[in-house]
C-alpha cells in the first residue's frame, strides 16, 4: 500500500453507527440531564427546559436501542439529532442552565 492510500485509510471517517454512538455520548456528556425541577423553570424562559430535556433524552435513547438492535442510522439521522441537540442546547443557554465552563468547552 503506497503512503497516499494509507493515509487515507488513517483518515476515514466512522461508519454512521460509530459517529451515532459517538454523537450520543457527547450530548449526554453536554447536556445537564440530572437537573431537578425547581432548577430547570426560572424567570426568564424561552421554552420549557424540562419538556426539552425528556424529549431529547428520549430519542436518545431510542437510538441506542435502534443501534443495540442493530440499526444502521443514515447520515440524515445523525443530521436531525445533531440538530434537535444544538437547539435544545440553545434554548438551555437562553434559558441560563449551562455554565461558563460547559458553554465555552462544547462550542
Amino acid at each position: 500500500m503506497n503512503e497516499c492510500n494509507q493515509e487515507r485509510t488513517r483518515q476515514r471517517k466512522p461508519d454512521t453507527r460509530t459517529a451515532m454512538r459517538q454523537l450520543i455520548e457527547r450530548v449526554r456528556e453536554t447536556i445537564p440531564f440530572g437537573l431537578n425541577a425547581d432548577d430547570l423553570c426560572g424567570d426568564a424562559c424561552q421554552g420549557c427546559s424540562n419538556k426539552l430535556l425528556i424529549y431529547l433524552e428520549t430519542e436518545l435513547d431510542a437510538w441506542e436501542f435502534r443501534l443495540a438492535d442493530g440499526a444502521v442510522p443514515t447520515l440524515g439521522d445523525l443530521d436531525r439529532l445533531a440538530k434537535q441537540s444544538k437547539k435544545i442546547y440553545r434554548v438551555l443557554q437562553q434559558n441560563g442552565l449551562l455554565t461558563d465552563q460547559t458553554t465555552s468547552s462544547h462550542k
